[in-house]
């Protein structure tokens, strides 16, 4: 029986990925270094000080130097990136999505936000949906980011509920692992099924309701 619903943010409620895309290769390029899109593929799940080193490290020679500057670095990606977050609107939430959250509290399903963003509650409340989750777990709430279990632990200790009678739902590979590490079930959000190791994969909620939910739940035995 699902007691509880964790979501992650980026690339399940909403696409930020190129506002962070953006902000991100700004500063790759005050930098000197080239920052790709591919790259970009690589920070998914990371924390933002983790994908910062990501970005130095491909510079040629790797500027050990920059370490001590990392933080104030970080935190300039981060002002231009807030500054494209403030105008994210309800219409830029993901196709089903708040439907799909609306049939989840009127079923009774606890909801929560697990987002390794240390912006997530900045999003969520731009997006006007923050009423419809009881928590929200984020980069400010946790040390350790995805894969480690801990924030997705987090939000079921702030749920009040057991790992085992939670759900994950993740878009990236390190989330899908962190789940599992979790002894939580996970359904993946992705194009293509084969990419994510979940234990249903979907590619969006258009077609995804509380009965496809419940089908799952009762197809998929507890961990």
């Amino acid at each position: 029986m699902i007691g509880g619903l964790i979501f992650d943010l980026d690339g399940v409620i909403v696409d930020t990925s190129e506002l962070h895309y953006r902000a991100w290769k700004r500063l790759a390029a005050e930098l000197g270094i080239v920052f790709t899109r591919a790259d970009n593929e690589r920070l998914k799940g990371l924390s933002r000080l983790e994908s910062l080193d990501e970005i130095l490290s491909l510079a040629s020679p790797y500027n050990h130097s920059a370490g001590f500057r990392g933080i104030e670095l970080a935190e300039r990606k981060n002002s231009w990136y807030l500054e494209s977050v403030r105008g994210l609107a309800p219409e830029d939430i993901l196709p089903g999505v708040e439907n799909f959250l609306v049939e989840c509290r009127q079923s009774g399903l606890k909801t929560a936000i697990a987002s390794s963003s240390k912006n997530a509650k900045t999003v969520i409340k731009s997006l006007a949906i923050t009423h419809l989750f009881d928590c929200i777990v984020d980069g400010t709430n946790v040390a350790k980011a995805k894969p480690n279990p801990q924030i997705f632990l987090t939000a079921a200790e702030e749920l009040n509920e057991k790992p085992s009678s939670c759900i994950v739902l993740e878009d990236a590979l390190a989330g899908v692992e962190a789940a599992r590490l979790a002894k939580m079930r996970c359904i993946g959000i992705a194009e293509k099924p084969a990419s994510l190791p979940a234990d249903l994969v979907i590619p969006g909620f258009s077609n995804f309701g509380i009965r496809e939910l419940f089908d799952f739940d009762r197809v998929k035995p507890g961990v």
